[in-house]
């Protein structure tokens, strides 16, 4: 199995980055989770859009999903002819993307499955498992398993308990890490610190961390840094262009 980053900013996409997009390849199988702002493009850097053969939203915010319009409008449009892309996301967190062209403009280029977080979902070669985490908005993490190997992700969320219920023994938990140390007061339960994911990977017992969603201008080393005060497993930065092989 392997991931590569296509993007881990928060909020918006630091000069040379993206927002949060991940590819993650399995028996020839290609899987984006999340679509935020200038993913498309770095996808495109490794397949053509005819070749991505399904995409999980984990929540309707426009970092992780903006980029899903490029992506359609390039099935649709293109030179290509695809099957519609199955397209996975919690009820009514992609209505705001999906209606930015005119009506029927799309409508071939994807076949929406709406689920409750909670569901097991069959998606490919991956079974998933997903669960409602805290966020301002429905939020699903997501846990995808395959031939024994394990990877978590949870999108955006506050500290909750599930995450390690989630991330239970996997290979990977990729974990929201929006700040270093300290959240907000107006963030917290529903945003995450690097602190908050080590202490989460180790509850967990993940065998590695990769934290994403870091606010642009985060000092990468801070974050790295206060994470493995509460793990002692590998820990990483979800930065554009990134891979890692599982196991």
């Amino acid at each position: 199995m392997r991931l590569t980053v296509l993007g881990g900013c928060g909020a918006w996409p630091a000069a040379g980055q993206a927002c949060s997009g991940f590819l993650i390849e399995h028996d020839g199988f290609r899987l984006l989770v999340d679509a935020g702002y200038a993913t498309a493009p770095r996808l495109f850097e490794r397949i053509a859009a005819h070749e991505l053969d399904a995409v999980f939203i984990s929540h309707g915010h426009p970092d992780h999903c903006a980029d899903l319009n490029p992506l359609l409008r390039a099935r649709a449009l293109g030179d290509h002819a695809a099957a519609p892309l199955p397209v996975y996301a919690v009820p009514a967190a992609l209505d705001a993307v999906l209606a930015l062209d005119r009506p029927g403009m799309l409508a071939g280029a994807y076949l929406l499955n709406e689920f409750a977080p909670g569901s097991a979902l069959r998606i490919g070669p991956f079974g998933c498992q997903t669960r409602l985490l805290p966020h301002w908005l429905p939020n699903a993490g997501l846990r995808l398993t395959a031939d024994d190997l394990v990877i978590a992700y949870t999108g955006d969320a506050g500290p909750s308990e599930d995450i390690a219920q989630l991330a239970r023994d996997a290979d990977l938990l990729v974990a929201e890490a929006t700040f270093a140390g300290h959240v907000p007061e107006d963030s917290r339960g529903y945003l995450s610190s690097a602190r908050d994911a080590g202490q989460q990977a180790t509850a967990a017992g993940a065998h590695r961390l990769l934290l994403t969603h870091l606010w642009p201008g985060t000092d990468q080393h801070a974050a790295r840094t206060a994470a493995a005060d509460h793990y002692a497993g590998e820990v990483a930065v979800a930065t554009a262009g990134l891979t890692v092989d599982l196991p």
